[in-house]
């Protein structure tokens, strides 16, 4: 494990493997490098690339230092550029994705931007704006088991489904972090797709989704794209939000290696 500061002063764990132009990771809610998607690609992509892993604020190894802002996680990402040598790809996955896409919209040095299912639904403003009320008085009362149940039940997941995942051994990992979802509830905004925020970039960028996923996200990538100057979409057949890492590593390595 490695460590960097952050401007404000807040330590950002990381970890690095492979050798090669830099690749960040940026992990959605509830994940960090002990539970995530991140380990699995991290796996598939060190034979091609310097990949780094890290834990966002408030998860993991990493510190957390109030008030929260988004700009404050920009600046992470910001160190963890520094510390690999000035400039780096960045792959954002899920609410990580748009945190990366604040990132570029930010003017930090990314080379090349790949993003897997930002999930940005314009149909549904309201059932976030209600998400946003609810999970700011859980966790402003300090019940992270609670809003971790919000959380899910939010993303769609049944409620028998989120009581039996209470008695998994993943809950108190989940737990553990569940007050950073109001990071991510922040970083989505109002979860309108943020068109002039992406026209604002400009690098190469990959958007990425899976063919099994909800149909939102299909289109809230088509918008995305249409938006920005200079982007792709690419769609993963048979893969849903949880899309196996070496389905998404192919994609990855073809438009960050081109």
């Amino acid at each position: 494990m490695n460590k960097v500061t952050s401007k404000d002063g807040t330590t950002i764990a990381y970890d690095q493997s492979g050798q090669g132009m830099p690749v960040i990771f940026v992990d959605g809610a509830l994940c960090y490098r002990a539970f995530g998607p991140s380990g699995g690609m991290a796996a598939q992509l060190a034979p091609h690339f310097t990949v780094i892993t890290y834990d966002r604020r408030g998860r993991g190894d990493s510190g957390d230092t109030p008030p929260f802002a988004v700009e404050r996680e920009v600046e992470d990402i910001a160190a963890l550029i520094e510390a690999v040598g000035g400039s780096a790809f960045v792959y954002g996955t899920s609410s990580g994705a748009a945190l990366a896409l604040h990132a570029a919209a930010h003017g930090l040095p990314i080379r090349k931007l790949a993003l897997f299912e930002p999930p940005y639904n314009d149909a549904t403003l309201q059932a976030a704006a209600d998400y946003t009320a609810n999970l700011k008085g859980i966790i402003a009362a300090g019940r992270r088991d609670d809003a971790v149940a919000l959380f899910m039940t939010y993303v769609g997941t049944p409620l028998e489904a989120v009581e039996g995942m209470k008695h998994a051994p993943m809950w108190p990992l989940l737990e553990a972090v569940g007050h950073t979802l109001a990071y991510d509830n922040a970083v989505m905004g109002d979860s309108a797709v943020p068109t002039a925020r992406a026209a604002a970039v400009s690098i190469p960028t990959l958007l990425i989704v899976g063919e099994a996923s909800y149909g939102f996200m299909a289109a809230s990538a088509h918008a995305i794209v249409e938006a920005m100057p200079n982007a792709q979409f690419r769609s993963l057949p048979g893969q849903s939000h949880d899309a196996a890492p070496e389905a998404v590593a192919p994609l990855l390595v073809e438009f960050f290696a081109s």
